[in-house]
């Protein structure tokens, strides 16, 4: 018996996540994940999917973070009709999310097609609406975590994945052919989550697959393991330094599990006397909105003792409204403010980040992944001027990053998490990371005694057949959307906008208007020799 699998999405990059199999008696999913970062890995989003939706029959979704969910609605909108199974936790986040998502999507193609009306471009159509979404609801099927569920066609099972409420590694059983056969056994990690983690166990799950497909966020990185009390030392630490710097202290949080996990340590440090007693502003609608849902699985939840109240604290405001967000700007100093997104590519963070960015005395701390292509990715790397909604600012706050409230794994975490699932029958496909990030994993892992005959790294759009004596690349000529070493790397829209920035800098800087004039017509007969160049190659 023989199954194939199609890597949709999450191959060589981190978001995207989808993985098509077609097994002899059905098709389905494990998710459907929006493509983020760079205006090249975005486009994805608005192309065909690389399937007939219409010809899948269920799908298996791991957690609710978009890069995993946030195509499901479009899936609807092409076809699919199918039930979605997730845990009670997914579900309820993404009755908020993906409404969330949709609005995001309308706004932002409402914008671009007022500008393509003044360019004389064709309008867009966003990805799905809201009507799509409210469709996609209704097509969840609630699934408890280590409990088979015979789908006829299939079994799976859910174990706790340590990620964020709701998250699970999904194992899949592929009945044989026959009686006397053994069914393929496959495991889909998702995304996994530190030992230790606020709010959930240590991922688990059995051993003994043929075939484990793992993510590699992390892969390259290592994290000191920090207990609850270190990690609100160093957040203590990061609050007081910025307040004495005079400025607030701005942080783009993701909407689910990082703001909770801020709001639970901040309650903890002002509470204790360990920071001051500031304002801290929660300016975003969904975090608010996902609040109330790890309020309502208190129960579930490790560190806060079924208590919903945890989230709460006199000194927290929740901002809900916009003319509520735009009178934080009144604060010039002493405040906390958390936003999304995470990654600072949409949401209020970036009205934040324009009113803060060019201030010396405020501080911007990451506290989460930054995908290629992303402003944070920028900000970490320490982009000295950047654009926000096509204004140019100079970054003169203090950028500050704090690694322990990563919800992912780091590379030592994921070679243990994969050791405990052995013995492996045949492949581990390493997923869900960088180039860097994967092969740094595949290194360690073979340190460690792991046969590297075994690891493979598929690329986008690779597919491969999987049976009982192993697994086999397939149409090795794949048709690709986007080439491979484009992918997690800066496009040339973020070289444009670099470039454009470049240009006003060292314009700004020049020493005489005269100087300006010879800077451009250099800049003119560099344009010029390279149309002439490419005239030349083509006669």
């Amino acid at each position: 018996m023989t199954i194939q699998i199609k890597f949709c999405g999450a191959a060589g990059t981190v978001t995207g996540s989808c993985y098509w199999i077609h097994t002899p008696n059905c098709q389905f999913l494990v998710d459907c994940g929006m493509f983020q970062g760079s205006k090249t890995i975005k486009a994805l989003n608005y192309e065909p999917f690389p399937f007939d939706p219409t010809a899948i029959d269920f799908l298996l979704l791991t957690h609710a973070h978009i890069d995993h969910a946030g195509l499901l609605p479009k899936l609807v909108k092409h076809g699919f009709s199918g039930p979605i199974y997730a845990t009670d936790g997914t579900r309820d986040l993404l009755s908020f999310m993906l409404p969330d998502s949709a609005y995001i999507q309308e706004m932002e193609v409402d914008r671009l097609n007022r500008r393509n009306m003044q360019r004389g471009k064709p309008k867009v159509e966003p990805t799905y609406t809201r009507k799509h979404v409210n469709q996609c609801l209704t097509q969840f099927r609630p699934i408890e975590y280590e409990s088979w569920v015979d789908l006829e066609l299939v079994r799976i099972q859910f174990w706790n994945a340590g990620h964020i409420l709701g998250a699970a590694s999904i194992e899949v059983e592929v009945p044989g052919n026959s009686l006397e056969s053994e069914p393929l056994k496959l495991l889909f990690s998702g995304d996994l989550g530190p030992d230790h983690k606020a709010f959930h166990p240590d991922p688990d799950a059995p051993n003994g697959y043929d075939y484990l497909i793992c993510e590699s966020t992390y892969g390259g990185r290592e994290r000191s393991d920090a207990s609850p009390k270190e990690r609100r030392s160093l957040l203590a630490g990061e609050i007081n330094e910025a307040m004495e710097a005079g400025g607030n202290l701005v942080i783009p949080a993701f909407a689910v599990e990082r703001t909770q996990e801020l709001l639970l340590d901040l309650s903890y440090l002002l509470n204790s006397g360990d920071i001051p007693s500031v304002p801290v502003f929660l300016d975003s609608p969904l975090a608010i909105k996902v609040t109330s849902v790890f309020s309502a699985h208190a129960s579930e939840l490790e560190d806060i003792e079924g208590r919903p109240a945890a989230f709460n604290h006199p000194s927290f405001h929740f901002t809900e409204t916009a003319d509520m967000s735009k009178a934080i700007a009144r604060f010039t100093s002493g405040a906390i403010i958390l936003a999304a997104s995470g990654m600072c590519d949409a949401g209020r963070i970036r009205h934040h980040l324009k009113n803060h960015l060019w201030r010396s005395q405020s501080t911007i701390l990451l506290v989460g992944y930054q995908a290629e292509g992303t402003l944070g990715r920028m900000l970490e790397q320490g982009k000295k001027r950047i654009k926000i909604q096509g204004d140019e600012i100079e970054v003169r706050a203090r950028i500050r990053t704090l690694d322990t409230y990563s919800g992912h794994a780091d590379g030592s975490g994921l070679v243990k998490w994969i050791e405990e699932r052995m013995p492996l029958k045949h492949q581990l496909f390493l997923t869900h990371g960088s180039e860097e990030a994967i092969n740094a994993l595949q290194k360690n892992l073979v340190a460690n005694g792991f046969p590297s005959g075994q690891i493979v790294t598929p690329k986008l759009d690779d597919e491969y057949e999987l049976s009982a004596a192993g697994s086999r690349r397939v149409h090795k000529e794949a048709v690709r959307r986007v080439d491979p070493a484009m992918i997690d790397k800066p496009d040339w829209h973020n070289d444009l906008a670099q470039l454009t920035l470049d240009i006003r800098s060292r314009l700004d800087h020049a020493a005489s208007d005269k100087e300006r004039t010879e800077m451009l017509l250099k800049l003119k007969h560099a344009f010029d020799n390279s149309k002439h160049q490419k005239k030349k190659r083509l006669h």
